[in-house]
Protein backbone atom coordinates (compact mmCIF):
# COMPACT_ATOMS: atom_id res chain seq x y z
CA UNK A 1 0.00 0.00 0.00
CA UNK A 2 2.95 2.71 0.87
CA UNK A 3 4.44 1.60 -2.71
CA UNK A 4 1.23 2.60 -4.53
CA UNK A 5 0.78 5.57 -2.48
CA UNK A 6 4.22 6.73 -3.09
CA UNK A 7 4.32 5.75 -6.75
CA UNK A 8 0.94 7.63 -7.22
CA UNK A 9 2.40 10.54 -5.16
CA UNK A 10 5.63 10.91 -7.38
CA UNK A 11 3.64 10.47 -10.95
CA UNK A 12 1.33 13.67 -9.68
CA UNK A 13 4.32 15.35 -8.55
CA UNK A 14 5.89 14.33 -12.08
CA UNK A 15 3.09 15.73 -14.26
CA UNK A 16 2.83 19.31 -12.15
CA UNK A 17 6.58 20.14 -12.78
CA UNK A 18 5.81 18.91 -16.35
CA UNK A 19 2.32 21.04 -16.35
CA UNK A 20 4.41 24.24 -15.70
CA UNK A 21 7.05 23.44 -18.53
CA UNK A 22 5.17 26.19 -21.05
CA UNK A 23 6.13 26.65 -24.43
CA UNK A 24 7.48 29.97 -25.51
CA UNK A 25 5.11 29.95 -28.16
CA UNK A 26 2.23 29.00 -25.68
CA UNK A 27 3.38 32.06 -23.75
CA UNK A 28 3.22 34.50 -26.75
CA UNK A 29 0.00 33.42 -27.59
CA UNK A 30 -1.34 34.14 -24.21
CA UNK A 31 0.38 37.06 -23.68
CA UNK A 32 -1.18 38.47 -27.33
CA UNK A 33 -4.88 37.88 -25.27
CA UNK A 34 -3.94 40.74 -23.52
CA UNK A 35 -2.46 42.63 -26.17
CA UNK A 36 -4.09 46.98 -25.58
CA UNK A 37 -6.33 47.21 -28.97
CA UNK A 38 -5.03 50.51 -29.95
CA UNK A 39 -1.65 49.21 -30.47
CA UNK A 40 -2.97 46.50 -33.40
CA UNK A 41 -0.88 43.55 -32.30
CA UNK A 42 -1.15 40.71 -34.74
CA UNK A 43 1.67 38.77 -33.08
CA UNK A 44 4.22 37.85 -30.20
CA UNK A 45 6.92 35.60 -30.17
CA UNK A 46 9.32 35.06 -27.74
CA UNK A 47 12.91 33.68 -28.71
CA UNK A 48 15.79 33.33 -25.74
CA UNK A 49 16.00 36.36 -23.78
CA UNK A 50 13.84 38.79 -26.19
CA UNK A 51 9.92 38.75 -26.96
CA UNK A 52 8.86 40.50 -30.04
CA UNK A 53 5.70 42.00 -30.43
CA UNK A 54 4.26 42.78 -34.47
CA UNK A 55 2.16 46.07 -33.90
CA UNK A 56 -0.02 47.81 -37.07
CA UNK A 57 -0.39 50.77 -35.13
CA UNK A 58 1.20 54.30 -35.87
CA UNK A 59 2.33 54.92 -32.90
CA UNK A 60 5.49 51.91 -33.30
CA UNK A 61 6.75 54.46 -36.71
CA UNK A 62 6.14 57.63 -34.63
CA UNK A 63 6.97 57.28 -31.38
CA UNK A 64 7.23 60.59 -30.35
CA UNK A 65 4.48 61.79 -32.17
CA UNK A 66 3.27 62.98 -35.48
CA UNK A 67 5.33 66.47 -36.46
CA UNK A 68 5.46 68.92 -39.39
CA UNK A 69 9.28 69.96 -38.28
CA UNK A 70 11.86 69.61 -35.84
CA UNK A 71 11.44 72.60 -33.83
CA UNK A 72 7.77 71.89 -33.17
CA UNK A 73 9.12 68.63 -31.14
CA UNK A 74 11.99 70.44 -29.74
CA UNK A 75 9.48 73.25 -28.84
CA UNK A 76 7.04 70.40 -26.87
CA UNK A 77 9.53 68.43 -25.23
CA UNK A 78 10.56 71.86 -23.14
CA UNK A 79 14.54 70.19 -23.07
CA UNK A 80 17.51 71.42 -24.28
CA UNK A 81 19.42 69.66 -27.50
CA UNK A 82 22.17 69.97 -29.37
CA UNK A 83 21.66 69.66 -33.11
CA UNK A 84 23.44 68.98 -36.20
CA UNK A 85 23.00 68.32 -39.62
CA UNK A 86 24.44 65.66 -41.79
CA UNK A 87 23.71 63.73 -44.82
CA UNK A 88 22.59 59.95 -45.29
CA UNK A 89 22.86 57.97 -48.25
CA UNK A 90 19.28 56.02 -49.30
CA UNK A 91 19.19 53.16 -51.53
CA UNK A 92 18.23 54.95 -54.83
CA UNK A 93 21.43 57.17 -54.67
CA UNK A 94 19.93 60.20 -52.76
CA UNK A 95 21.64 61.70 -50.34
CA UNK A 96 19.09 63.63 -47.77
CA UNK A 97 19.67 65.68 -45.18
CA UNK A 98 19.16 64.40 -41.55
CA UNK A 99 18.79 66.17 -38.48
CA UNK A 100 20.53 64.74 -35.18
CA UNK A 101 19.12 66.08 -31.91
CA UNK A 102 21.63 65.16 -28.83
CA UNK A 103 20.88 65.58 -25.01
CA UNK A 104 23.87 65.88 -22.66
CA UNK A 105 24.05 62.36 -21.45
CA UNK A 106 24.39 61.32 -25.69
CA UNK A 107 20.92 60.27 -26.20
CA UNK A 108 20.41 61.40 -29.71
CA UNK A 109 17.52 60.92 -32.07
CA UNK A 110 18.02 61.37 -35.94
CA UNK A 111 15.35 62.13 -38.27
CA UNK A 112 14.85 63.70 -41.44
CA UNK A 113 11.69 65.43 -43.12
CA UNK A 114 9.80 63.59 -45.62
CA UNK A 115 8.65 64.58 -48.86
CA UNK A 116 6.28 61.98 -49.26
CA UNK A 117 4.33 62.13 -45.83
CA UNK A 118 5.17 65.44 -45.65
CA UNK A 119 5.76 64.80 -41.44
CA UNK A 120 9.29 64.07 -39.61
CA UNK A 121 10.20 60.62 -39.76
CA UNK A 122 12.64 58.92 -37.13
CA UNK A 123 15.57 56.83 -39.19
CA UNK A 124 17.11 56.16 -35.37
CA UNK A 125 17.45 56.97 -31.61
CA UNK A 126 19.21 56.31 -28.60
CA UNK A 127 17.36 57.14 -25.59
CA UNK A 128 19.33 56.82 -22.01
CA UNK A 129 17.85 59.69 -20.31
CA UNK A 130 14.96 59.28 -18.51
CA UNK A 131 13.50 62.79 -19.49
CA UNK A 132 12.88 62.37 -23.06
CA UNK A 133 9.18 60.35 -23.36
CA UNK A 134 7.94 59.09 -25.64
CA UNK A 135 4.27 60.10 -26.77
CA UNK A 136 3.13 56.79 -25.06
CA UNK A 137 4.40 58.11 -21.82
CA UNK A 138 7.56 55.48 -21.64
CA UNK A 139 11.03 56.71 -20.49
CA UNK A 140 14.13 55.05 -19.21
CA UNK A 141 13.76 54.71 -15.34
CA UNK A 142 9.96 52.45 -15.93
CA UNK A 143 9.61 49.18 -13.95
CA UNK A 144 9.43 46.09 -16.42
CA UNK A 145 5.59 45.98 -14.90
CA UNK A 146 4.95 49.57 -15.94
CA UNK A 147 6.39 49.27 -19.62
CA UNK A 148 4.64 45.97 -20.12
CA UNK A 149 1.20 47.73 -18.70
CA UNK A 150 1.37 50.12 -21.41
CA UNK A 151 1.14 47.40 -24.36
CA UNK A 152 -0.96 45.00 -22.55
CA UNK A 153 -3.65 44.83 -20.10
CA UNK A 154 -1.83 42.32 -17.89
CA UNK A 155 1.43 41.59 -16.76
CA UNK A 156 2.18 37.94 -16.74
CA UNK A 157 5.30 38.36 -14.71
CA UNK A 158 6.22 34.84 -14.69
CA UNK A 159 5.65 34.60 -18.44
CA UNK A 160 8.30 37.35 -18.96
CA UNK A 161 10.97 36.85 -16.36
CA UNK A 162 14.10 35.54 -18.37
CA UNK A 163 12.90 38.65 -21.15
CA UNK A 164 15.88 41.64 -21.31
CA UNK A 165 14.66 42.82 -24.23
CA UNK A 166 11.18 43.99 -25.89
CA UNK A 167 10.68 44.82 -29.32
CA UNK A 168 7.86 46.47 -30.90
CA UNK A 169 8.05 45.91 -34.52
CA UNK A 170 5.70 47.81 -37.11
CA UNK A 171 3.95 45.63 -39.36
CA UNK A 172 5.94 46.54 -42.54
CA UNK A 173 9.24 45.68 -40.17
CA UNK A 174 10.38 49.23 -41.37
CA UNK A 175 10.23 50.11 -37.59
CA UNK A 176 11.85 48.83 -34.26
CA UNK A 177 11.56 49.97 -30.92
CA UNK A 178 13.94 48.38 -28.50
CA UNK A 179 13.44 48.78 -24.95
CA UNK A 180 16.26 47.03 -22.70
CA UNK A 181 16.07 46.01 -19.04
CA UNK A 182 18.80 45.44 -16.31
CA UNK A 183 17.10 43.83 -13.60
CA UNK A 184 13.57 45.22 -13.43
CA UNK A 185 14.44 48.66 -15.01
CA UNK A 186 14.24 49.84 -18.76
CA UNK A 187 17.88 50.97 -18.70
CA UNK A 188 17.27 52.35 -22.48
CA UNK A 189 15.51 52.64 -25.34
CA UNK A 190 16.39 52.71 -28.85
CA UNK A 191 14.53 52.87 -32.39
CA UNK A 192 15.82 51.40 -35.63
CA UNK A 193 14.41 51.93 -39.16
CA UNK A 194 15.12 50.48 -42.33
CA UNK A 195 13.46 53.26 -44.80
CA UNK A 196 14.27 52.62 -48.55
CA UNK A 197 12.59 55.86 -50.11
CA UNK A 198 12.73 59.30 -49.36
Amino acid sequence: MKKILFVVLFAAMAMMGHGQQVSARAKALRIMDYARPEYKVKDVKIIADTMIVYSLSDYVVYPFGKWNNLEDYITNTGLKWYRGVGYERFMNGMEVSVNSIKRIDDSYIDIYRSISTGLVEMLSAKITDPEVVFKNGLHVGMTMQDVYLTYFTKFLKSYVLDVNVLKIISGGGEVAQIYTFRGNKLRHLQVRSDYKFY
